[in-house]
């Protein structure tokens, strides 16, 4: 994932990633992500990937990707800054 270049957990994280499932958290609106998990409480924790792309209709798009406090991937936020619907996800 291009988000995870150069960072210190990118191998062990992008081993996880090509197995990892997700559900939408707004289905058809944001674009934002949470990996399944099967340990109970999950709870946010860092930040470790971030970017920002141009949306089709040119409205920029905040992209960041978090672990739980326990190190795994917990979600892949997308916010619009006009808060309309995402229209693509770019193949960086």
């Amino acid at each position: 994932m291009f988000m995870l270049r150069g960072t210190p957990a990118a191998e062990r994280l992008l081993t996880i990633l090509y197995s990892a499932e997700v559900t939408e958290l707004e289905p058809g609106q944001t674009g934002s992500l949470r990996f399944v998990s099967a340990l109970p409480n999950r709870r946010l924790g860092e930040k470790v990937a971030g970017t920002r792309f141009l949306d089709e209709d040119g409205v920029p798009v905040f992209v960041s990707l978090y672990l739980d406090e326990q190190g795994e991937l917990y979600e892949l936020d997308c916010w619009k800054v006009d808060d309309t619907p995402l229209r693509r996800i770019p193949a960086f």
